[in-house]
């Protein structure tokens, strides 16, 4: 027989009490999950030699594409042909164009007035004219002289042929008996005197011929010298007129209107429109990459037109090398001296090689490391870089295609193997 079911009943923990536990259950479910997420965390904290943030870092996939080495700088349009003018004497300049006037070849541009070469040109053009006449009268005298000299020659012959008759007639009237043999004798002697007189006159006209042409061409030669005189200085006076060497226009007015300027001082310069070029000023460091020959690309407002370097200067200024590129066969419309151009030049291309992008890791690990990324964790790699460009480098070994590596600074890495990044 049962007599209540106090046999049955159980004692129940308050609610308070359930509340509590089924708490205490969920918080340790959190920390063992949470354990297991923080597992792998933990564990590369403990392998690594030092950690860093990502959001300090720059990472890049190493890809494979072209690398093209290339700067781009602005430049500036100039003239390939600017020639100023000089004054070639001292004097007053008359300015007979201005500032931006369009001139043809050999347009006299201005001209200086120089009273002492004009004087000195023509105190030497007289004098030239007083040679020219010594020589015209030097050559007067010669015909006389040579004219007095044959008439004495022609005159021992006479006598010479007298003298030989005369010895015929003595020499037969003393065959006949009726000429004494003395006045034989004193004929033949007189012949004998006609034929010394005759070669004797013959010796002088040759003589005195040789002597006139030797004192002719004296003054000719002191004639000729004095006539190159009066050419070079008509040759200066006439570079007092200052033309202008090529089809262009006016550039500056250096000198004023109707100033007194030295010998050598500058004019005015001439600009060649049709001949223009860029003139860039590049950056030191790429300076001993660059050379002439190199290929560029100019840019003006959307527009690309090709280029080619023309000159390096071999001299560094302000941290910048100053060079010259030239237009291709093309080259756009209406430009202005001074005028800003973007220009970029082209120094070599490598096709279908490993490449990231550049930063500063090439500086931090003086481009022989790297840290590759990987699960987390960024390793020193020894690397070797080949080409560089503006914005990107060339990787020859160390890594594979896409490979991520850090390109930031890796400075705060202080040489660390293994890098936790957190």
């Amino acid at each position: 027989m049962i007599r209540d079911t106090s046999a049955q009943d159980r004692r129940l923990a308050p609610e308070k009490n359930r509340k509590r536990l089924v708490v205490g259950i969920g918080a340790a479910a959190v920390v063992l999950i949470g354990l297991a997420f923080l597992a792998p965390t933990v564990s590369r904290l403990i392998s690594a030699d030092s950690s860093a943030s990502t959001a300090r870092l720059r990472i890049a996939e190493v890809k494979r594409g072209d690398l093209v080495r290339d700067v781009s700088v602005q430049g500036k349009v100039v003239a390939a042909v600017s020639p100023t003018l000089y004054a070639r004497s001292a004097g007053t300049v008359t300015l007979d164009v201005n500032a931006g006037d369009k001139v043809t070849k050999d347009q006299v541009l201005a001209e200086i007035d120089s009273p002492e070469l004009a004087s000195k040109l023509r105190q030497e053009q007289a004098t030239l004219d007083s040679l020219r006449l010594d020589v015209e009268r030097a050559t007067i005298d010669n015909r006389k002289a040579e004219a007095a000299s044959q008439v004495a020659y022609e005159q021992a012959v006479i006598d010479r042929e007298t003298a030989a008759r005369e010895v015929e007639r003595n020499q037969k009237a003393f065959e006949m008996g009726a000429q004494a043999e003395m006045t034989v004798l004193r004929a033949k002697d007189a012949l004998s005197k006609a034929k010394l007189s005759e070669v004797a006159a013959q010796r002088n006209v040759q003589l005195d011929r040789d002597s006139l042409a030797f004192e002719l061409k004296t003054k000719r030669v002191a004639y000729d010298r004095q006539q190159l005189l009066v050419e070079d200085l008509s040759r200066q006076v006439d570079e007092l007129k200052l033309r202008s060497p090529v089809d262009g226009q006016v550039g500056q007015l250096i000198a004023q209107q109707r100033a007194s300027v030295i010998e050598n001082a500058p004019i005015l310069s001439v600009v060649d429109l049709t001949a223009l070029e860029i003139e860039v000023k590049v950056p030191e460091v790429f300076a001993h990459d660059l050379g002439p020959g190199m290929a560029a690309e100019i840019d003006d407002g959307g527009r690309k037109f090709k280029g080619e370097v023309k000159s390096i200067s071999p001299e560094v200024v302000d941290g910048q090398v100053t060079g010259r590129v030239r237009f291709g066969d093309d080259k756009p419309a209406g430009l202005r001296q001074s005028q800003q151009l973007t220009t970029r030049i082209l120094m070599d291309e490598h096709p279908n090689v490993l490449i990231v992008e550049r930063g500063p890791f090439v500086d931090s690990g003086a481009g022989r490391v790297a840290y590759v990324v990987r699960n987390g964790t960024a390793e020193r790699t020894p690397i070797q870089i080949g080409a560089t460009s503006l914005n990107a480098v060339e990787i020859v070994s160390g890594v594979k295609e896409g490979d991520r590596i850090v390109i930031s600074s890796t400075d705060e890495f202080k040489g660390a193997q293994r890098v936790a990044l957190n």
